[in-house]
């Protein structure tokens, strides 16, 4: 069975926007006779529907925030009455209040649409296991990726998070082929798999990792733990879940699925749109989704679009992978830093350290401080002060480079560093307890 859905993948340019504006015309009415808070910013803006006449015409309409679903939490931004809403799924508002989100059945369809297309894209079909190590429950990765994985007639495993021996005992003895879930955890699994000495036990030829920022060195990392393909799969719950946009074997950005979903590129400060090609923060439209439907969300993501048609033969665009978040970017006497430059730092360095590792930012008599805590190998652990100082000298020196600020870096033991199931937790910014 093929997944290759060529009538959208494939399609010229020129059809996509054709199909997109008629798609964002009927959203937009929709939107406006069912959503409250839309209809409101469209009258500030002296805007009715009938105004909006295709995707040229995108740039007119309000943006979106992820502070609209804490402020009409939990159901005030649904298009849909509840009873036409069969699932719904929400973040854990550990920020602040949990944002909720809701499917009809026909969104839940198009959500395995989206994962499946993924699954396909990595070389996936209806003779592979797959197994699920995202969260289930309210988050929505768990069972986002299950429904595409059920959706392209492959074996599905739900395990779930956590457990991580029962996790490799299942790989073993199911035989899994693609694995499912966070980068961190991935790199978890591996070090596990690798540490109990089974790693030609496994027969996982691709691995689908999302949910949280990752670089290409913790994809090198990754596929040499466990031997098989990393791909990255993008998505955020006020869009849909993962598979909004997905790599293919190219591996040369991330193919937004067009045909639901309009992204643009905007300057985060004026919120102009940018030029094609020009990095700025991601915003997306839904012109499909019929529970939650957002215009112009913006996600706080910093990437850039690429039109060009891709060597795989699909047409979609592709979203280059975020070089950061302008809410995680970390302003540090100063300067702008992005925990994914640190990370970047430390798997280059490869030799004596993991890639475990923690940052912390404090502040003393009124000055920022950073610190940055890295497991050591057990071969370095064992091995003289020397040695452990020049690494420690050699990680110092590379982050003032890229960063232009110093750092104290402190090489810790093996293990001590607690490990994730899920998203890691790389931050702690005590700068707010003294505030």
């Amino acid at each position: 069975m093929s997944y290759f859905q060529k009538e959208f993948e494939c399609m010229p340019r020129e059809k996509i926007r054709e199909l997109q504006s008629e798609r964002l015309v009927w959203q937009v009415k929709r939107m406006y006779e069912r959503v409250e808070l839309f209809r409101h910013r469209m009258d500030e803006l002296g805007l009715t529907p009938d105004d909006i006449k295709g995707v040229d015409d995108l740039p007119r309409l309000p943006f979106s925030y992820k502070q609209d679903l804490r402020d009409y939490y939990p159901y005030g931004l649904f298009a849909e009455p509840l009873k036409n809403i069969v699932r719904t799924h929400a973040s854990s508002g550990t920020t602040g209040k949990q944002i909720v989100v809701g499917y009809t059945k026909n969104d839940l369809d198009m959500w395995a649409d989206c994962m499946a297309r993924q699954i396909y894209a990595a070389g996936g079909d209806e003779n592979d296991i797959v197994q699920v190590s995202y969260g289930y429950g309210l988050f929505t990765g768990g069972l986002g990726a299950h429904g595409g994985a059920e959706k392209i007639g492959a074996t599905v495993i739900p395990m779930s998070s956590g457990n991580t021996q029962r996790q490799i005992n299942t790989m073993v003895d199911f035989g899994s082929t693609i694995l499912c879930c966070t980068p961190s955890y991935a790199m978890y699994l591996g070090e596990a798999v690798n540490e109990a000495g089974l790693r030609d036990k496994i027969k996982l030829k691709a691995g689908i990792f999302g949910a949280e920022p990752w670089t290409e060195d913790m994809r090198r990392a990754i596929e040499d733990s466990l031997g098989l393909k990393a791909y990255d799969v993008y998505g955020l719950s006020e869009i849909m879940g993962p598979g909004v946009s997905y790599e293919c074997q190219c591996q040369n950005g991330m193919h937004v699925n067009e045909d639901m979903f309009i992204a643009e590129i905007i300057d985060p400060d004026t919120g102009e749109v940018l030029p094609e090609g020009e990095q700025g923060e991601l915003v997306f439209t839904t012109i499909t989704k019929e529970g939650f439907p957002v215009i112009r969300y913006r996600t706080r993501d910093i990437c850039s679009l690429n039109y060009e048609q891709c060597e795989c033969g699909r047409t979609f665009v592709r979203m280059n992978k975020p070089s950061g978040r302008t809410d995680d970017m970390l302003i540090i006497r100063g300067v702008n830093v992005f925990p994914s430059q640190i990370e970047e730092v430390l798997l280059k360095i490869g030799e004596g350290i993991t890639p475990n590792y923690q940052i912390i930012i404090d502040r003393e008599n009124n000055t920022d401080t950073l610190d940055v805590n890295v497991e050591m190998t057990e071969s370095l652990f064992a091995d003289d002060v020397k040695s452990i100082e020049r690494i420690e000298n050699r990680i110092t020196s590379d982050l003032r480079s890229i960063l232009g600020l110093g750092a104290k870096v402190h090489l810790v033991n093996p293990k001590t560093i607690a490990r994730s199931e899920g998203k890691a937790k790389r931050v702690i910014d005590n700068r707010n307890l003294h505030d």
